[in-house]
């Protein structure tokens, strides 16, 4: 019901309380003016509550409505009833036409309850609340003919007689039809049907203290008259307010009210059954009539004795067959079904209870089965008890450990909880659970996880174990907790299985566990890993981890296979000593990550001399820690851009000038300093990363080179690509792109490959290659020398320049034949119509004996160093051409001579 509606029948209920205590006043203090005032007062009365109920009914769907529009019908004769009344009042004696439409109101009445009841489908009334109905009606109309048995006789006419008999009669009726609607509506809709009850009751109170009223015409019985009829109009405002409608997915409904009705019924019957005898005994002996009403009334509720009495038979029978089909169920079951009231108290047992739990059901009935619980499980009840609030029993099935009769232990599970009794009724405490006896069970999955997670050899926690000890510990290590993790390696364990036998070996492993166990404190975890590797969890930061590790370390030194063992020699002496990785657990890494880190601390420790100990820190700054850190680093440095491009000058020995550039990239660790290329191409290869890389170089390089050319610089720029780039197979486009976005000319961009890519990829190499020569790029052979790469390659690939690894160039000053192969790599690119540029120049006579052998263009420290782009334009500026003129005194002409001559 809305809060506009609310109010309205807030303000209705008001109204009529004004006007009952109106018509009461007028009654009292001004007859006369009553006589015309209170019809017109009911007429407004009755009208009001007609256009509150029509209104308030049309919230709610057509069917559940009809009911209350054939209440506000009656609302509405009973208003025309009542303004009629108004001009042809007579007197209280006598008949009017009022009485017609107020007659005609009476079945509305009827067929609002009659259309209360279920659809067809869920109508069925039944013989206990018809015979409900009965006794309600034979006794209100017993009540109505001993109240008005004087009434009668004074009536002055048909009429009279008819209306003084008929309202009374029809008030029975209403009361019977109101209690059937009452015990057979839904439950949604039983609160509004008790309230129009209550309307029907008043309505018949109406007409019995009307019908009296006209004889006796005394005041209290006309005040009566009212105030039952304003209650009559709130109660009928108030059933249509409560209607929450027909529910659209109930077609039958519930079982009804047997216990209400019989009781209604019951009481009715006493009632009328003892005002006929107080009538009787107080005065003139009973009529025909009531005899006649009095003797029915008494067979209609013997008759429904019987019947209540034969319903209980039933139902016991019923309920007795059901009891001894569900002892039957219960006792047949392997579990224990046990039943405890709220407060954990065993109630009730069934089942094999002293096999299952070691107790008898006689003796643990009666206890309580929190108590016999294991401190630690005694939880498990409390939330089990969890249904008896309507939730659900978490961690089910559970097992737990319940102490029995004779102070032993049993792993019981707990299969199941529900909740015992009836909701809503005296029986609605209690907790059913099902126990089973699982210790047989449970100690064979505990001996199955042993084996599963112990070293068969030294009874240790294997690696699996470790693992899980290692998450837990990370999980802490969140919190706080600090956890360092020990790898041990032993050290001349191989000589003892090789001359000793495995025997010995395994003899020895049982003496380290020893020693570990002794060494380790409560609460550290010691594990094999497998073979001669031994784990170690301290819990504890790193300083304490590392003095346990060197204590480790001095106490295996006197560790000695046993002699006899394995049929060795006592005199053979074998020394055996232990290598430890220590590094501390970090909650943000990986498990994986941290055993990583403890390996390359024990390699650490091994590569120093063995017997030591090395932390995670120190192994870092290993060659294989720092490979290991950078491969960690290398995504994160890609996405943040933590790389540079410096520029090395290549210039033109005839030209006299800076000629080109070639971009060269260099990484800015935030931990390691600056990391050469050399370290982290390969990398970036192997985990797929050079690709973006590559990607990045190309833009970054196009766009510095791009601000030389809007100087103008006439320049070319050359671009190392790695063989992983044209197996991707976008090396073309990832060109295409930067060239756009930057705007430099194709013509001024060099591509250069390595002689690796002619064996890796060739056949990709020459497509890109050919589309890259299209576009108008100049392609460039890198490193040329260094590979093993056949020079039939040279002929069938689109290369434009011949650049020599400085491997070449670093004798020729003093090495003739190292001078004659360069002479002769030179020879070979003029002839195939390729510039050559010589790499790694770094003196003068290197220059020199360059220029004598018609090199044209070198690239070096002695030309330039790698320097970031805004440092080119100073460089140069400063460039001096003198550099080119410099010649060594004691240069070896004929060095060349043997080069030109091949």
């Amino acid at each position: 019901m809305t809060g506009a509606a609310r109010r309205e029948s807030q303000a209705t209920f008001l109204l009529l309380a004004v006007i009952a205590v109106a018509m009461a006043v007028l009654r009292l203090g001004m007859p006369a003016v009553a006589a015309t005032a209170t019809p017109a007062l009911l007429a407004v009365a009755s009208g009001v509550t007609a256009t509150i109920v029509f209104r308030h009914a049309a919230r709610l769907p057509c069917r559940s409505a009809r009911p209350w529009r054939a209440l506000g019908v009656a609302g509405a004769l009973l208003a025309v009833g009542q303004t009629v009344a108004t001009f042809t009042w007579g007197g209280p004696e006598r008949a009017n036409w009022g009485d017609v439409p107020t007659v005609l109101a009476v079945p509305a009445v009827v067929a609002a309850c009659l259309l209360l009841l279920p659809p067809r489908t869920g109508r069925r009334i039944g013989s206990r609340v018809v015979l409900d109905g009965a006794v309600v009606l034979v006794a209100v109309a017993l009540v109505g003919a001993v109240l008005l048995r004087d009434v009668m006789a004074r009536t002055d006419g048909p009429a009279s007689a008819l209306i003084t008999i008929g309202y009374p009669a029809v008030g029975a009726l209403l009361c019977g039809v109101g209690l059937v609607a009452l015990a057979r509506v839904h439950d949604g809709r039983r609160p509004a049907a008790a309230w129009l009850l209550l309307a029907v009751v008043a309505m018949t109170v109406v007409a019995v203290s009307g019908a009296l009223g006209r004889y006796l015409g005394s005041d209290a019985t006309a005040v009566l008259t009212q105030t039952a009829w304003t209650a009559m109009l709130a109660a009928g405002i108030r059933a249509v307010d409560r209607d929450p409608g027909e529910p659209a997915d109930v077609l039958e409904p519930a079982a009804g009210l047997p216990l209400l009705g019989f009781f209604l019924s019951t009481v009715s019957a006493y009632a009328a059954g003892g005002l006929v005898l107080l009538q009787v005994w107080s005065g003139p002996s009973a009529s025909l009539v009531e005899v006649v009403g009095l003797g029915a009334l008494l067979g209609l509720t013997f008759v429904r004795q019987l019947l209540w009495a034969r319903d209980g038979a039933r139902l016991t029978g019923r309920l007795q067959r059901t009891e001894a089909y569900f002892r039957a169920l219960v006792s047949s079951a392997e579990d224990v079904t046990a039943v405890v009231d709220a407060r954990g108290t065993v109630t009730w047992l069934s089942g094999a209870v002293r096999t299952q739990l070691g107790w008898t059901a006689q003796d643990l009935t009666g206890r309580s089965l929190t108590e016999l619980l294991h401190p630690d499980d005694r939880d498990m009840v409390e939330r089990a008890a969890a249904v008896l609030s309507g939730g659900r029993a978490a961690g089910l099935p559970a097992t737990v450990r319940l102490r029995t009769q004779d102070g032993g232990w049993r792993d019981v599970e707990i299969t199941g909880a529900a909740r015992a009794g009836v909701p809503g009724t005296a029986l609605r405490d209690g907790l059913v659970l099902h126990l089973r006896d699982v210790t047989e069970r449970r100690s064979s999955q505990r001996e199955l996880e042993r084996l599963a997670y112990t070293d068969f050899l030294t009874g240790l926690p294997n690696r699996a174990q470790l693992m899980a000890a290692l998450t837990r510990a990370r999980s802490r290590a969140a919190n706080g907790e600090a956890a360092t993790l020990l790898l041990l390696d032993l050290d001349g364990f191989k000589p003892v299985n090789d001359i000793a036998g495995h025997e010995a070996g395994d003899h020895l492993l049982v003496q380290v566990a020893d020693r570990l166990r002794a060494n380790v404190r409560d609460g550290d975890l010691v594990g094999r890993l497998g073979g001669d590797e031994f784990a170690v969890l301290v819990a504890d930061g790193i300083e304490e981890a590392t003095a346990l590790a060197e204590r480790i370390i001095a106490d295996l030194q006197t560790v000695r296979p046993a002699a006899g063992v394995g049929g060795y020699t006592d005199g053979l002496v074998l020394d055996i000593s232990g290598s430890i990785g220590v590094t501390e657990l970090h909650p943000t890494d990986e498990v994986s990550a941290t055993i990583r880190r403890a390996d390359l601390a024990l390699r650490a420790a091994k590569a120093a001399g063995k017997s030591c100990v090395r932390t995670a820190g120190h192994a870092i700054d290993s060659a294989m820690g720092r490979r290991a850190q950078l491969a960690a680093d290398l995504p994160a440095a890609i996405e943040q851009e933590q790389f540079r491009v410096v520029y090395q000058p290549v210039a033109g020995v005839e030209e006299r000038r800076i000629l080109g550039l070639e971009a060269l990239v260099r990484w800015d660790h935030p931990v390691l300093g600056t990391v050469p290329p050399d370290e982290f191409i390969e990398l970036a290869e192997a985990d797929g990363l050079i690709v973006p890389l590559q990607q990045w170089v190309l833009r970054t390089a196009t766009a510095d080179f791009a601000d030389l050319l809007a100087g103008g610089r006439d320049l070319k720029l050359g671009v190392n690509v790695s063989v992983r780039h044209v197996q991707a197979g976008c090396l073309a486009p990832d060109v295409a792109q930067a060239l756009a976005d930057s705007g430099v000319p194709p013509d001024r961009l060099m591509i250069e490959v390595t002689e690796s890519i002619m064996l890796d990829a060739e056949d990709r190499l020459q497509s890109d290659l050919s589309t890259l020569r299209d576009m108008g790029c100049i392609i460039s052979l890198d490193d040329f020398g260094r590979g093993y790469s056949s020079l039939a390659y040279l002929a069938r690939l689109p290369v434009d320049v011949l650049k020599m690894d400085r491997e070449f160039i670093g004798g020729i000053e003093t090495d003739p034949r190292g001078a004659a192969l360069v002479a002769a790599v030179v020879e070979l690119g003029r002839t195939l119509g390729m510039d050559v540029v010589a790499e790694g120049v770094e003196t003068a006579g290197q220059l020199h004996a360059l220029r004598d052998m018609k090199c044209r263009y070198v690239q070096g420290w002695l030309l330039g160093r790698p320097m970031a782009a805004q440092d080119l334009p100073a460089f140069m500026a400063a460039f001096d051409p003198a550099v080119f003129d410099t010649r060594l005194p004691n240069l070896d002409t004929g060095v060349h001579l043997v080069g030109h001559a091949g």
